[in-house]
């Protein structure tokens, strides 16, 4: 299961930048999940949760806040700013798991809504990151 090392990447990021801002005590961590990443929001909480050392008195209250951050795409010809449920596509789990591992196959699969080309960017939903940590300083 990969959500156990994006988990650990989360909350060892979290750590680290809570130190360098001074933060005692982490209140709340929001995190953003993209929907390309296909990682179910309460799996993951899980993964987060028993990643989270039980003897770090800094994480002893926290709170975790998870997103799913839709996947938006632009079409390079036409401009058009869509998102993946806006699409015909992916047809079926082998197309919805080769663009999770592979973002540049949605060409392969996917085409903008208004004129139908495969040329687009990804500028959203891709990835696991964190959006916010707060709490009580030194």
């Amino acid at each position: 299961m990969h959500e156990f090392a994006l988990a650990e990447a989360v909350i060892t990021t979290a750590l680290r930048e809570a130190r360098r801002a001074g933060i005692a005590k982490i209140l709340r961590i929001e995190v953003r999940i993209g929907e390309l990443q296909r990682i179910r929001a309460d799996t993951f909480e899980f993964a987060l949760r028993e990643i989270m050392p039980a003897k770090e008195p800094r994480l002893a209250d926290t709170r975790l806040e998870l997103h799913v951050e839709p996947a938006r795409f632009r079409c390079r010809p036409c401009s058009n700013v869509f998102t993946l449920a806006e699409t015909a596509g992916p047809q079926g789990k082998d197309e919805s798991e080769a663009i999770h591992f592979i973002p540049e196959l949605a060409h392969a699969f996917l085409d903008c809504p208004k004129c139908h080309s495969p040329d687009f960017e990804l500028l959203q939903g891709r990835g696991v990151s964190i959006g916010a940590i707060e709490g009580d300083t030194d």
